[in-house]
């Protein structure tokens, strides 16, 4: 299944890529990469969905991640996303019924189990212009 996209470009080389579907009124992000961090790209990748998001009059703009990813959890929320839901057991449910291959173990040792959701409301200012709601 093919999603919309929005590519970073940085010295005429691609630095980045973010899917994202929107539905009833809402935006998810569905994936964000970044070839480096800490330079801006995935900042402005977000912005950018955000923008797409506005522009669609969705009220919310919303991603998940899983429990092990805490650098995605630590710059979500940086950016204005605030926890909405843990999906306790999500990760080990998708293992046992359509993905075998899920290892037990993520990022830094984590025991890979739930998913986390994050939101940013979005909504319409005066005069036609949106804010995100933090």
């Amino acid at each position: 299944m093919s999603h919309p996209a929005l590519l970073a470009w940085s010295g005429g080389e691609l630095a980045g890529a973010a899917t994202y579907v929107i539905a009833d009124g809402e935006c998810e992000l569905l994936t964000l990469h970044a070839d480096t961090w800490f330079t801006g790209v995935g900042s402005a990748l977000v912005a950018s969905v955000e923008e797409v998001a506005r522009d669609a009059s969705c009220t919310r703009l919303w991603v998940v991640t899983t429990n092990d990813n805490v650098d995605a959890l630590r710059f979500y929320q940086r950016r204005g996303f605030r926890l909405v839901q843990l999906r306790s057991e999500a990760v080990d449910q998708s293992r046992r019924e359509l993905k075998p291959e899920i290892p037990t173990t993520g990022a830094y040792g984590i025991p890979l189990r739930d998913e986390l959701e994050l939101e940013m409301r979005v909504a319409p200012t005066e005069g036609g212009r949106f804010l995100a709601w933090l």
